[in-house]
């Protein structure tokens, strides 16, 4: 369970860094705002996933199971 954890996280993290630099780039070549602004929304949720996963990973490796 904590490596398929583990595994799922650093998907969650990566799909950050996917929406960050998206939402960057469109915003440096004058792209769409409301795309860019889209961008920022997903990357503030999956960032957010990101934070519970860790800490469930934590969680679940320093007790054990």
């Amino acid at each position: 369970m904590s490596t398929f954890l583990t595994f799922v996280t650093v998907i969650v993290m990566l799909l950050v860094v996917f929406f960050l630099g998206r939402g960057l780039v469109n915003m440096m070549l004058g792209g769409n705002p409301r795309f860019s602004n889209k961008m920022m929304q997903a990357r503030i949720a999956f960032q957010a996933l990101a934070i519970i996963l860790i800490m469930l990973t934590l969680w679940l490796a320093q007790s054990g199971h």
